[in-house]
């Protein structure tokens, strides 16, 4: 009786530890984002997760486009709050973003500074490549309720940012939008289908990654 019941004792703790690994959140949730995102918001984030539940992995794509997450396979995506589908649920991870015109201060040394958006058509200004639509972006401004849009032109066209930053970091044109003339508009958000139910670990992501403005 004592070598069954020894037996039971170690039966019920394989089942314990079986009970543990079934509930413990593992598997690989995939995200399509761009690179901006990635490095300053994600990973810092998502890190402490994945030290925390090493059977987690996460899969990044790192994309531009719209990509169609549910065609694709994907669990989620990262795109700018005001561009999500209505039948997608959003989540905020980051807070309001504003941009603002910059260049370097060896560009600046030869060429004036602008004092409205209309003055940037006699500048070298570095353009983004829409990955969507195939045009150019329309740099767009808005200031005490005004509203102007500029088509800019410069040596150089990129499709994702960090390159127009190392441009404009070599003297070569400026980059992006004025700050005083431009409205905070809504941040990274998390999307993902509404009527998919979400795994542990995903909903571990959807967590570790959400903005609080308290913050």
């Amino acid at each position: 009786m004592k070598a069954i019941g020894h037996r039971f004792d170690e039966i019920e703790a394989e089942l314990d530890a079986l009970t543990e690994l079934r509930d413990k959140p593992a598997g690989t949730v995939r995200i399509t984002c761009g690179d901006n995102v990635l490095h300053t918001v994600l990973l810092p984030k998502l890190t402490p997760l994945l030290r925390e539940y090493p059977e987690i992995k996460l899969e990044f794509d790192m994309n531009y486009s719209f990509r169609d997450i549910v065609a694709d396979r994907f669990d989620a995506g990262v795109r700018m709050g005001n561009t999500i589908d209505n039948d997608m649920i959003a989540v905020p991870i980051g807070p309001p973003l504003q941009m603002a015109v910059v260049a370097s201060p060896g560009y600046f040394a030869v060429h004036p500074i602008p004092k409205t958006p209309a003055d940037l058509t006699k500048h070298a200004c570095i353009n983004q490549r829409m990955p969507t639509s195939g045009g150019l972006y329309v740099w767009d401004f808005e200031k005490r309720g005004r509203k102007v849009n500029v088509r800019v032109d410069g040596p150089l066209i990129f499709n994702t940012a960090p390159p127009q930053v190392d441009a404009s970091l070599a003297g070569l044109g400026i980059s992006l939008l004025p700050e005083d003339w431009c409205p905070k508009f809504a941040g990274y958000h998390l999307y993902y289908p509404s009527k998919r139910q979400p795994s542990p670990a995903f909903s571990l992501v959807v967590k570790a990654l959400r903005f609080s403005a308290s913050r």
